[in-house]
Order: structure tokens, then C-alpha cells, then sequence
């Protein structure tokens, strides 16, 4: 806390300056000019596909900046932002403290910085508001994005032969091959660079944490869906993304991937962006588990899909098997997939890993905090431990703890069975949610 009030007292202004687009030959290169008086200057940028520039496309444009602030905001937490790039109102003002505000819940936490929502920045437009000119837009087909990861592999699965396209952001050889495997040889990429002087003050001290990636996924594949004439943008978030990862608060690694922030972008891009495109979670009615279960009978993905972070910052990609993503997906995969083909897939039965206790403690819920990754909740965690516990004559050095330590789950709650009524999917993609889980769940 020391730090942050040092750092958002001495840096206490953060402008959102200008946005520029250019044409880079195939590409545009869009960067963003944001300015700590008396420290640095960023200029991130991503490189996107051309489209006709207009003042709506410019509009998203900025807001692709709104969002793309509170990476390098963290550093200082400054006290004032003052926004010069484009005009919002009070209300949209409002809307962006949400996002800031609870997708930093993280960063807050792990940094020890105890602020509340009214008054952990303020905002000011510094900006005239223009005239926007709305397209009459008819978009149609899907643009799914794609992270590598069982669960938008799920998604492509559920969606083939439909009128699609795979969306990535910095495409890595494992997300153009599982886009590859479902069906998209040319998917819709993006490239996101970071600005140097914002990993430099990361080195040197400066607040650093998690930050809602997703939200930013939202309003980048917005743009994209817009450019390309998309009807849909087709997430993969599962209902599991609700829950907090600290015991009685709202803090969340997955914030921006929750029902409640889905629900958040929508009313507010239908207020202000006035076009017909609609962006909902495919997999939202279902847990990580049920997602688990479709995701062991894709076997083409099995030896590609990848979704540990520590493992994603070497080449080639990896399974790391030390981390707790590692380990849940290794769990929620195990009563389907235990023993051999899971070890094929990780190489090495994670389940007589003594070091991986504590972190296996934390996922089941008897731990202090869920670990800050994206993983899925407690009980869908003790449902699959329990399931496979019940189906082994040797249990492995992990779940012989859970076994002489806490209670199995009780298997006829059905988790395959359950639906999540709270969702967005339109009722002719609920149809093919539905109709595919029927495959698997006798």
C-alpha cells in the first residue's frame, strides 16, 4: 500500500493522449499515445487488417485505447486520468471504472493496495464530443476466438460446417494449428505489441499484476467482427468463470470473462454502438468439467492444444506441469482421460507430484484462495477427484491424500447433466450446445 500511494501521489496524472492509425501495406498499424508527465511515455500498438476508416470505425478504435490504458496505468495507479483521445460521458465513464476497477481486483490484492471503487481513480474527458455516423450494418457469421486451449477448441467443434472464422490475437503455432484443425486455414489475426517503457518500469519496482485481458479481447475482436461483416462474436467462457477466487469478495483472474461483465459489453456496445453484433460465451450453460468431458473425445487436439501460461513463454509452447493450470486441466481431463492418454498428453502423471500439494489443496477448496489462474470452481474440481477416485484400484499419491482427507462428492448430483440457465446464446446455438452434449451424457 506504501507503494501505491508513493507512486499515485509523485505520478498523479495519466493521459490518454491520441490514437493513430497507418498504413503499414497489408496491415494498419494502430498505436496508442498515453503520457505520465514527468516519468514516460507509451506507445503500444496492435496491427490489424485494413477496413474503411469512417468516424464509427475511428470510434471503436478509441475505445480499443480505453481499455488498452489500464495495462500501462497499473504501473503508476495514477490519481487522475484525463482522456483526450475521444469523448465519453459521466455514464461511460462509469462503465470503464467497472472494468478498471474490478478486473485489477487481482492486481489490488496480490499488491496489497486496499481501494475502493468511488475513489481509486478519476476520470476526466478533456475531449469535445463529435458526431458519430452509424453504418447500416447487416453483419453475418461468427468470428470464434481462439486461445489454444480445450475450451475454444470445444467451441470450434460445436460450430463446424457453420458460416465461421477463427479470430487470434498474436498467433502462436499452436493456436494457428488448432484453428487449423477446426477447419480455418486463414484465421483473422491481430497482432498486440507491448510498449517497452512499461516491462522497463516492471523491472525497476513499479506496480505490476494481472489485468482483465480478456475485456480487451472484447473490444478488439469487436472491431474485427465489424471489419470483416460478422454477425457474432462466439466466446467460450463456461459459467465455472463466475466464481471468486478469494473467499467473500468479488475478486476474480477471470472478471472479464464472467456473465456479468458479457453482460456489461453488451448493453453497453448496443447503447453506443448502435450496429447489430452480438457477443456471447458459446459454453456459458455448461462447467469446466461437462467442457472437460466433450474436450476428451477430440482427440485430433489432444497432442496440440495448449493453456499453461509459464509454459507459453518458451518455444515451443509447453505443458510446464508445475503451475496450477497445469494441474487443473490435468484434473478436469482425468476421469476421462486417466491414465495413459493424459500422461501422453503432459508426459507425466501430475497426480504423483507430492510438490504440487498445497496447489491441489487450493483448487479442491481447503486452501486459503482459489489460485489466480483460469480454472474452474471447487466443486466441479472435488466432482472429477472424486469421480475417478471411485473408479481406481491404486490411487496415485494426490488422490490418496483427497481420499484420506476429505469426503468424496456425491456422484449422483449428475454434474454431466447440468445446465446453466443464465446465459446469452441464442436459442438456435443453444440447439447445437445441446445436442452435442446429448452425445456424451447417458
Amino acid at each position: 500500500m506504501d507503494k501505491y500511494l508513493e507512486l499515485s501521489n509523485k505520478y498523479d496524472i495519466f493521459i490518454y493522449d491520441s490514437f493513430n492509425i497507418e498504413d503499414i501495406g497489408d496491415k494498419y498499424k494502430i498505436s496508442f499515445k498515453f503520457i505520465v508527465p514527468n516519468l514516460t511515455e507509451y506507445n503500444p500498438y496492435i496491427e490489424v487488417d485494413k477496413f474503411n476508416i469512417s468516424s464509427f470505425s475511428k470510434y471503436l478504435v478509441f475505445h480499443i485505447g480505453l481499455i488498452e490504458l489500464i495495462s500501462y496505468w497499473k504501473c503508476t495507479c495514477s490519481k487522475n486520468v484525463i482522456i483526450k483521445a475521444g469523448y465519453i460521458n459521466d455514464e461511460q465513464i462509469n462503465w470503464f471504472k467497472k472494468i478498471y476497477y474490478y478486473g485489477l481486483g487481482e492486481l489490488f490484492y496480490t499488491n496489497g493496495i486496499n481501494v475502493d471503487i468511488d475513489n481509486f481513480m478519476n476520470i476526466k474527458c478533456d475531449c469535445n464530443k463529435e458526431n458519430i455516423e452509424y453504418p447500416n450494418y447487416h453483419g453475418t457469421g461468427n468470428l470464434i476466438p481462439v486461445g489454444g486451449g480445450k475450451d475454444s477448441n470445444v467451441s470450434l467443434e460445436i460450430l463446424k460446417g457453420l458460416n465461421n472464422n477463427a479470430f487470434i490475437i498474436n498467433p502462436k503455432e499452436v493456436t494457428l494449428k488448432c484453428a487449423q484443425l477446426g477447419g480455418y486455414e486463414q484465421p483473422i489475426t491481430v497482432k498486440r505489441v507491448l510498449d517497452k517503457n512499461m516491462i522497463d518500469l516492471n523491472n525497476k519496482g513499479f506496480i505490476n499484476g494481472h489485468t482483465p485481458f480478456s475485456s480487451l479481447v472484447s473490444f478488439v475482436s469487436y472491431l474485427s467482427a465489424y471489419t470483416h461483416n460478422m454477425k457474432y462474436i462466439v466466446l467460450s467462457n463456461e459459467n465455472s468463470a463466475n466464481e471468486s477466487n478469494v473467499h467473500g469478495t468479488k475478486i476474480n483472474h477471470q472478471y472479464s470473462k464472467t456473465y456479468e461483465y458479457e453482460n456489461d459489453f453488451n448493453e453497453y456496445t448496443k447503447k453506443y454502438f448502435k450496429i447489430d453484433i452480438h457477443y456471447f460465451s458459446l459454453l456459458r450453460p455448461l462447467s469446466e468439467y461437462q467442457i472437460g468431458m466433450l474436450f476428451s473425445h477430440y482427440d485430433k487436439y489432444h497432442n496440440v492444444f495448449k493453456s499453461c501460461n509459464v509454459g507459453s513463454k518458451t518455444e515451443p509452447w509447453k505443458w510446464c506441469c508445475n503451475c496450477p493450470k497445469c494441474l487443473f486441466v490435468y484434473t478436469i481431463l482425468s476421469p476421462f482421460l486417466y491414465k495413459d492418454k493424459l500422461i501422453n498428453i503432459f508426459g507425466e502423471d501430475m497426480f504423483e507430484n507430492k510438490e504440487l500439494l498445497n496447489t491441489f489443496i487450493e483448487l479442491i477448496g481447503y486452501g486459503n484462495n482459489k489460485p489466480f489462474e483460469c480454472v474452474g470452481t471447487y466443486s466441479e474440481v472435488r466432482y472429477a477427484v472424486s469421480r475417478l477416485i471411485t473408479e481406481l484400484d491404486k490411487l496415485p499419491y494426490l488422490l490418496q491424500y483427497y481420499k484420506d482427507n476429505y469426503e468424496l462428492e456425491d456422484l449422483n448430483d449428475k454434474l454431466e447433466n447440468k445446465w446453466n440457465e443464465e446465459n446469452n446464446v441464442p436459442e438456435e446455438f443453444i440447439k447445437l450446445v445441446r445436442k452435442e452434449l446429448d452425445k456424451y451424457v447417458s
